[in-house]
């Protein structure tokens, strides 16, 4: 329990509390959806709830919490209010997710271990000396 209690205190300072409030609102099924949607554009709540078959006042419940993080700005267009996603931070972190999943994750989410990856570097470079030799 002690060492529960020193992680909270020390997360209490900088960097790891921005870490972990950034990390946990990423960490939902929801919220990651919803953030893959708007990378195509922007939409309304009832646009997003209807293609993720979910209530509007879930989504509703999402969305302000990704707009806090400002991963997600919001303009009002007529009586409706757009969703657009923040391409200056977000696109990166999508395209490190992205490489680090083609990289580490090759089998669907599942990540590979240290044996797996040696095993991956070895088939990568066999190949490579195979397409030099062509």
């Amino acid at each position: 329990m002690k060492y529960i209690s020193n992680v909270v205190n020390y997360m209490k300072r900088g960097l790891s509390k921005t870490c972990h409030v950034f990390f946990s609102t990423l960490a939902n099924p929801t919220r990651l959806a919803i953030l893959e949607l708007l990378r195509e554009k922007p939409r309304s709540v009832s646009e997003i709830a209807k293609i993720l078959g979910q209530e509007q006042s879930m989504i509703s419940h999402n969305l302000q919490a990704l707009v806090r993080c400002r991963f997600v700005f919001s303009e009002r267009k007529g009586r409706k209010r757009l969703y657009y996603l923040n391409k200056e931070t977000m696109e990166p972190i999508f395209k490190t997710f992205n490489y680090h999943a083609e990289k580490y994750c090759p089998a669907k989410g599942k990540c590979l271990t240290r044996k797996g990856i040696q095993k991956k570097k070895k088939k990568e470079a066999s190949a490579t000396v195979y397409l030099t030799r062509l």
